[in-house]
């Protein structure tokens, strides 16, 4: 959008480059909407220009992806940062049955001024390892703007975003899918542009951060649901007992109350591990996991149900025990730090209960497989509505010529 200032030296580097290698391909531009003539200027170097009106990054970049005509697609901002007349290396890795080919700016070289520090030295470093550590992924450089692809391998992953969080969400579903995903170091210089770039630096991390942490449930909900869990139940039991003692520190019935709720906030949150990863696998948002495909069919609605009640019992009893306990006080004042320990476990005992009974009966309710039509039962069923009316048709003529005869 309104590049007018570079987008001619752009294409008319990427022709350079596939007429220098012999490579038959297209130089195709997505504008998303300028009001600064880039769009005949493009045309004008040899590109072709498609409008997309839906705005943002990944909007404009999906738009041209689905209009392109190449079995590869090389996609690059058209802000003369990146070069185009060394697209080769990429080339070849998609020959050589790649997937996806990123670019590496930090193997490459970065240019002085080509990248602010912010984005340099905490931005992309920080938002590249928390992608390699959510995910299955090598990749140095999640944010590379100049990168190759099979077009239909990239189509067929059905990507959502349509801001700059494209870019990761390119880089997780093909990790996440099984894609050949390959880096080679590219090289990063100053844009040639005199206005500021669409870049929002903290706006737009965030939304990078956001979608790697929507996109892994287990570093979201599952590990640190199952840290509270493991303290809380530690703690808990401990304290259950009696008041806890590290060196001069003494843990009692308060510490129990604050165990109690670290153990409740922790498996719900596990809980919702659970139901992100079926819910996202059911609805093709994140490959089906065996693990969770085989936790649902192994703990299913009935064992779920009579989990929720044994629970429900052991609180139960916990609370008449707590009762009797009141009876040998003849139901007067009772001393907080014997009462609560009896009460606290037990309260917490029946309120994991419900969460277990409600959990089975949610996760039952996503379970539940949907017949989705393939495109092979579209056709097959178009074809034998074609050959019912035809057959229609044909018995229709022979009435009508047997009522001339």
């Amino acid at each position: 959008m309104n590049e007018a200032e570079t987008v001619e030296t752009c294409v008319r580097k990427a022709l350079a480059c596939m007429r220098e290698h012999g490579i038959d391909g297209e130089v195709l531009i997505a504008d998303n909407g300028s009001t600064d003539g880039s769009q005949q200027l493009a045309r004008d170097a040899g590109a072709r220009v498609v409008h997309v009106d839906a705005k943002g990054y990944g909007n404009a970049l999906m738009g041209g992806i689905r209009a392109a005509r190449g079995r590869y697609v090389i996609m690059g901002d058209a802000d003369d940062s990146y070069d185009f007349t060394a697209l080769l290396p990429f080339v070849e890795q998609l020959r050589d049955g790649a997937d996806l080919v990123m670019g590496n700016r930090f193997k490459g070289g970065i240019a002085p001024g080509a990248m602010p520090p912010l984005h340099r030295y905490l931005g992309n470093p920080v938002l590249s390892f928390i992608g390699r550590l959510f995910f299955p992924s090598a990749i140095g450089d999640f944010h590379c703007g100049l990168r190759g692809f099979r077009r239909d391998s990239i189509l067929k992953l059905g990507l959502q975003t349509g801001g700059m969080e494209f870019a990761s969400e390119m880089v997780v579903r093909s990790t996440l899918s099984g894609l050949d995903v390959r880096e080679v170091p590219t090289t990063l210089s100053p844009d040639g542009r005199s206005r500021p770039p669409h870049l929002r630096s903290w706006r737009d991390g965030w939304r990078h951060l956001r979608f790697l942490m929507l996109y892994s449930p287990r570093w979201l909900f599952l590990i640190p649901g199952l840290v509270l869990m493991t303290v809380g139940l530690v703690g808990g039991t401990a304290l259950t007992f009696g008041p806890v003692y590290i060196g001069k520190l003494a843990f009692d019935v308060d510490t129990l109350v604050g165990a109690s709720a670290a153990l409740v906030i922790g498996f719900q949150a596990v809980l919702f591990a659970v139901f992100t990863k079926v819910y996202a696998a059911e609805e093709g948002f994140l490959p089906e996991d065996r693990r969770v495909r085989k936790l649902v069919d192994i703990v299913s609605l009935e064992k779920g149900l009579i989990a929720g009640g044994l629970l429900a019992l052991a609180g139960l009893g916990g609370l008449v025990a707590s009762l009797v306990h009141w009876q040998t006080r003849s139901f007067g004042t009772l001393i907080p730090s014997e009462s609560l320990r009896l009460v606290v476990p037990s309260a917490t005992a029946l309120i994991m209960s419900f969460q277990t009974i409600f959990a089975s009966l949610f996760i039952s309710i996503l379970g539940i497989r949907r017949t989705r039509e393939t495109p092979i039962d579209v056709a097959a069923s178009a074809a034998e509505e074609a050959a019912e009316a035809v057959t229609r048709e044909g018995g229709k003529t022979v009435n009508r010529e047997s009522t001339k005869a």
